[in-house]
């Protein structure tokens, strides 16, 4: 085991979850397989079930929203921790012109995956219902944890959730946890 996933381990049994509540295990849900994404130009890419096997952390932003610009480097940061652990890290786009958003990523450059939606299908598979809202999802596909805005102050808990996911044995499966 990592030294880093070890560290993350100490701080998961450290950490007071003050903004995340643990919801009912009837919350658990499948990542959807109509949901299927683009790059920037409008070209098919990945579906997210194909990344079965390694956990997701799904951030769907827009170049209009002032928190995305907050989380993207900690996402980064996330995609360089801890890629070589099975992290995943995906920032589907929702602008209505992709313009905005490759304008967006030239200011904010990431080493982590970018996709579009350009129908909004996932996002409505997701139901997503503020930006950022990020979407953690374990090694067998299931949605574990959903965190609706960012703040900088946050990002200690969410390295946790995400070390946890890392940490679980692939089979085994846990609530939803959700912030208010």
């Amino acid at each position: 085991m990592s030294s880093l996933l070890r560290t993350g381990m100490v701080i998961a049994l450290a950490v007071s979850f003050t903004t995340v509540q643990l919801a009912n295990a009837d919350h658990l849900k499948q990542v959807s397989t109509a949901c299927e994404l683009t790059d920037l130009e409008g070209n098919p890419i990945l579906e997210l079930n194909e990344l079965k096997g390694k956990v997701i952390y799904v951030d769907f932003w827009a170049s209009w929203c002032p928190p995305c610009i907050k989380s993207f480097p900690f996402l980064n940061q996330l995609e360089a921790e801890l890629k070589n652990e099975g992290l995943h890290v995906i920032g589907v786009n929702l602008d209505e012109k992709l313009t905005d958003a490759q304008e967006f990523l030239e200011k904010f450059p990431v080493n982590f995956s970018i996709a579009a939606d350009p129908n909004k299908q996932c996002a409505k598979e997701f139901d997503v219902m503020a930006m950022p809202t990020s979407y953690l999802i374990d090694r067998q596909g299931n949605i574990r944890h959903i965190h609706k805005g960012f703040r900088p102050d946050e990002s200690k808990q969410l390295r946790t959730l995400v070390t946890e996911l890392l940490l679980e044995d692939s089979n085994s499966s846990s609530d939803v946890i959700k912030n208010p």
